[in-house]
């Protein structure tokens, strides 16, 4: 289990455009337009087998369930090489999906090219756009990792969704996320 940080895209970048294909929905070809939220769109690079994303899933799910309604959408994106790491093939994608319970969308980046548009570096690796598609928010989903024993709260997410309902700044301070390294081919 390598410990990889995020690389903290500058604030302010644009959401690069992506369309891809969601599993679950038959392969069909979703697009940032399609699934943006109408306030805000959190970008999660993320996998089937990653200790880091398996110790936060439930709760990121959790969050997704509370914010979705308030105009928040939640976009996961699995951009590992699925031919050196069978586990997050497409079809596992599905089984992760219905396995953790996890509504929003979960997409596929077979050529990593999205990855690499976001500067992608691990999983979970969040980024936060705002109603502009513009980046407010890169970083932890909040302290704990595997095997700290510091409680799964997803408190930072949480702050920045809540600064953007209640139409505040977001924190200056954002610290990077933390996981194993995206699965470059």
């Amino acid at each position: 289990m390598a410990n990889t940080p995020s690389n903290m895209l500058a604030l302010g970048t644009k959401a690069p455009y992506f369309e891809l294909p969601n599993p679950s929905e038959s392969s069909e070809i979703q697009s940032l337009e399609d699934l943006k939220g109408e306030k805000a769109t959190l970008i999660v690079f993320m996998c089937n087998h990653c200790p880091f994303v398996l110790h936060i899933i439930d709760k990121l799910a959790e969050i997704y369930e509370d914010y979705q309604g308030h105009g928040i959408e939640i976009i996961g994106i699995n951009s590992n090489d699925a031919e050196k790491y069978p586990a997050d093939a497409p079809e596992k994608m599905i089984e992760f999906q219905l396995e953790r319970k996890f509504e929003f969308p979960y997409l596929y980046d077979e050529s990593q090219a999205i990855a690499k548009a976001y500067d992608a570096a691990c999983t979970p690796d969040f980024f936060l756009f705002d109603h502009k598609l513009e980046l407010i928010y890169r970083g932890q989903m909040d302290d704990s990792r595997p095997g700290n024993t510091t409680d799964v709260t997803g408190e930072d997410l949480i702050i920045a969704f809540e600064n953007i309902l209640a139409g505040q700044p977001q924190e200056e301070l954002q610290k990077p996320s933390m996981g194993c390294n995206i699965k470059w081919k």
